[in-house]
C-alpha cells in the first residue's frame, strides 16, 4: 500500500513539473501565476486526497491486522487444544499398549500353565476353590477330602441327608478340545477322528468320577463334573448331546463356572432350610420354657393379688378399730363427772 501511494505522489509531482515547464516556455507571468494558483490548489487537493486514502489505507491496515491477528490467536488456542489432545490420546495408547504387553505376557503364561497336564488340573482345582469358597461357609464343604474307598476328591459338598454329600471333581479335556478346534474347514475324516477323541475323554473322565465319587452309604447318589471352560462346556452340548445323556445316566452332572454359581447358590439355600429346621426345634424348645415362665409370672401375680387383698383387709380392720377407738374417747370427754374444780395450789 505504501508502494502505491508513493507512486501517486510521483505521477502528481510529474505532471505538476510538465505543466511548470510548459507555463515558463509561453513566459506570459499571468496565465503562469494562474496555473500555479490553480496548481498549488490541486496539489493542496491531491494532497488532502492522499492524507485521505493514507489514513483509510492505514485503518484498513490495522483492521486487516487486528482480524489477522484473531485469527492467529484462534488457530494457536486451536492448535495448542489439538496438540493437548493429541498427548493424552497419546498418552492413552502408550498405557493401552502397556496394558496389551501385560496382557500377552499373561496370555503366554496361561498357555505355559494350560500346556501342562498337572498345571491344567491344578488350574481347574484353583477355579472350583474360588467359585465354593465365595458361595458357602467354611462348614460347607471340604477340599481334597479322602473318601472311604480311598479315593481323594477335589471338593466335597456336607449336604444332610438327603441327598447327603456331594463330590465335585474338575476335568479339563483340553487336548482334545483343542484338536477338535483345529481341524481344517471341509476336512470331515479329522473332523470325525477329533470328534471320537472328545467323545472318548469325557466319557473316560464321567466314568471315573461315577466308579470313584459316587459312594454309598458316605455320599450323595450323584456327583459333579467341573468343566473349567465355558467353550468346552458349550460345545459339549452342542454337539455332543448322547455324552450329555450318558453324563445323566451315570448320575454326573456336568456344570461350567456359570453354571457351578447356580448350583452353588441351590446349595447355600438347601444348607439355609436346613439350619433353619434346626433352629426350628430350639425354637419350640425356648417358647415352651417362655410358657412355663409365664405360668409362673400368673401364679406369682395371683399370689400377690392375694397379698394386696388381704391387706386392704387388714387396712380396712384397722380403720374401724381406729375409729371405734375415737369415738369411745370422745364419750368420754363428753362425760360430766360431777367434781369441783381442782383448787389452786398457794404461791411458795
Amino acid at each position: 500500500m505504501d508502494i502505491l501511494l508513493y507512486a501517486l505522489l510521483g505521477l502528481i509531482a510529474l505532471l505538476v513539473v510538465g505543466l511548470i515547464a510548459l507555463l515558463l516556455r509561453r513566459g506570459d507571468n499571468r496565465e503562469t501565476e494562474t496555473v500555479r494558483r490553480h496548481l498549488e490548489m490541486a496539489l493542496s487537493q491531491q494532497a488532502e486526497t492522499v492524507q485521505r486514502v493514507e489514513r483509510s489505507l492505514r485503518e484498513q491496515e490495522q483492521a486487516l491486522s487486528k482480524v489477522v491477528s484473531e485469527r492467529l490467536d484462534r488457530s494457536e488456542k486451536a492448535t495448542g487444544q489439538v496438540v493437548t489432545d493429541l498427548r493424552e490420546r497419546l498418552a492413552r495408547i502408550d498405557e493401552a499398549q502397556k496394558k496389551i504387553g501385560e496382557l500377552s505376557t499373561q496370555v503366554v503364561g496361561l498357555q505355559e500353565i494350560l500346556s501342562n497336564k498337572q498345571a491344567r488340573g491344578a488350574f481347574g482345582e484353583v477355579q472350583l476353590n474360588d467359585l465354593v469358597q465365595n458361595a458357602l461357609p467354611p462348614s460347607a464343604y471340604a477340599f481334597q477330602c479322602s473318601l472311604g474307598n480311598g479315593a481323594r476328591v477335589d471338593c466335597l459338598l456336607k449336604l444332610p441327608n438327603p441327598p447327603g454329600s456331594i463330590a465335585i471333581d474338575a476335568k479339563f479335556p483340553l487336548e482334545s478340545y483343542r484338536l477338535l478346534r483345529a481341524v481344517a474347514p471341509g476336512d470331515a475324516q479329522g473332523l470325525a477322528a477329533a470328534q471320537r477323541a472328545f467323545q472318548q475323554a469325557m466319557r473316560k473322565h464321567i466314568n471315573d468320577i461315577r466308579d470313584k465319587y459316587i459312594v454309598s452309604n458316605e455320599t450323595a447318589e450323584s456327583a459333579l463334573l467341573f468343566l473349567p471352560s465355558e467353550a468346552i462346556y458349550a460345545e459339549l452340548h452342542a454337539n455332543f448331546a448322547s455324552v450329555v445323556d450318558e453324563s445323566y445316566k451315570a448320575r454326573v452332572w456336568i456344570v461350567s463356572p456359570t453354571t457351578m454359581m447356580a448350583t452353588l447358590n441351590t446349595v447355600r439355600a438347601v444348607l439355609k432350610d436346613v439350619r433353619m429346621r434346626e433352629q426350628a426345634g430350639e425354637i419350640q424348645k425356648e417358647v415352651g420354657r417362655m410358657l412355663d415362665d409365664v405360668r409362673r409370672l400368673d401364679e406369682r401375680v395371683d399370689n400377690l393379688r392375694k397379698h394386696f387383698a388381704q391387706t386392704e383387709k387388714d387396712l380396712r380392720e384397722i380403720d374401724i378399730s381406729t375409729d371405734r377407738i375415737t369415738k369411745r374417747g370422745e364419750r368420754i370427754l363428753d362425760t360430766d363427772l360431777g367434781e369441783s374444780p381442782t383448787p389452786l395450789l398457794p404461791k411458795v
